[in-house]
């Protein structure tokens, strides 16, 4: 015996595919804001609590989901200078405690490797207070990569389970240079060169022939490349940049924004308008540094 199946009225059905239509563009709402989800490796607040809420403003504004703050409290005309230990380690206090406050935020601290053993002394005291980043800039604070101090600084860092983020901006003559020196005589230390050399990001296609050396895989490096994505995003150098990214190791680069110099907005926007898959875009975007940072 046949049955013949009920009669649908066209409102009903209207209805029901206004309900499907409206699932899926939640779900598909859904999902790109996942996909959205950014670990901000560096970020400068000199005024801490003001300066975090500052910052989440804009990027909330943007759209975005923040995995994870890497937050220091130094930079631009602030700087950590050698001997001003005090104001170093208040500062580093600042960050300690901001952390202690937002499970988002990755505390950076910093000292001055010509502070010798006080460096490490201070070095030391925020590792036990749960510090996984040390931030020093041989340009604005004013010392050379090649120094043997520089060499101790950063052995202990790895020794202590603390990574060390430099700039990498080729500023000054011979920075790249002096840091693939420094990366190779300290191979359990793990570093992130912050802006992957600036226009000069070249030079680390070395990478690619010094891992055919027994010894040298350099995965203890990783590259931030603040900055840098706006300059060569839809540049006649955006293909030499792809190669590059492909030659360090896709697994081995972050995204930064160097704010509040730099939103975070226009960074995700420059990362986006290059020619990678989704899928290499998410790990920039938060998949590497969240496995970095055991986060």
């Amino acid at each position: 015996m046949s049955t013949v199946a009920p009669y649908a009225h066209p409102f009903d059905v209207r209805r029901r595919m206004l309900r499907t239509l409206a699932l899926s563009l939640c779900l598909f709402s859904t999902t790109a804001i996942a996909a959205e989800s950014v670990f901000d490796v560096h970020v400068h607040l000199r005024d801490g609590e003001t300066s975090l809420r500052e910052y989440r403003e804009t990027v909330s504004k943007a759209g975005l989901e923040l995995s994870g703050i890497g937050v220091m409290w130094f930079g631009g005309p602030h700087q950590a200078r050698q001997g001003d230990l005090q104001k170093i380690r208040a500062g580093n206090d600042r960050v300690i405690a901001l952390a202690a406050a937002h499970p988002d935020v990755l505390p950076i601290a910093t000292v001055h490797p010509y502070d010798g053993d006080a460096a490490l002394a201070e070095l030391a005291r925020v590792a036990a207070s749960g510090v996984k980043v040390l931030k020093i800039h041989a340009h604005t604070q004013g010392f050379d990569v090649a120094d043997p101090r520089v060499e101790t600084l950063v052995r202990r860092a790895g020794e202590l389970g603390v990574a060390v983020l430099m700039d990498n901006a080729n500023i000054l003559p011979g920075d790249s240079e002096k840091l693939f020196n420094l990366v190779v005589r300290v191979p359990k230390t793990n570093f992130i060169l912050a802006h992957i050399g600036g226009l000069n990001f070249r030079f680390w296609n070395i990478l690619a022939l010094a891992r055919t050396a027994d010894g040298f895989g350099f995965e203890n490096l990783y590259f931030d490349i603040s900055a840098t994505v706006l300059v060569v995003a839809d540049s006649p150098v955006e293909e030499e940049f792809l190669w590059t990214l492909r030659n360090v190791g896709l697994d081995h680069v972050l995204l930064g924004s160097d704010y509040p110099q730099i939103g975070l907005d226009a960074t995700v926007k420059a990362l986006d308008r290059l020619d990678l898959t989704d899928e290499e875009k998410a790990r920039i975007r938060s998949g590497n540094a969240m496995r970095l940072f055991g986060r």
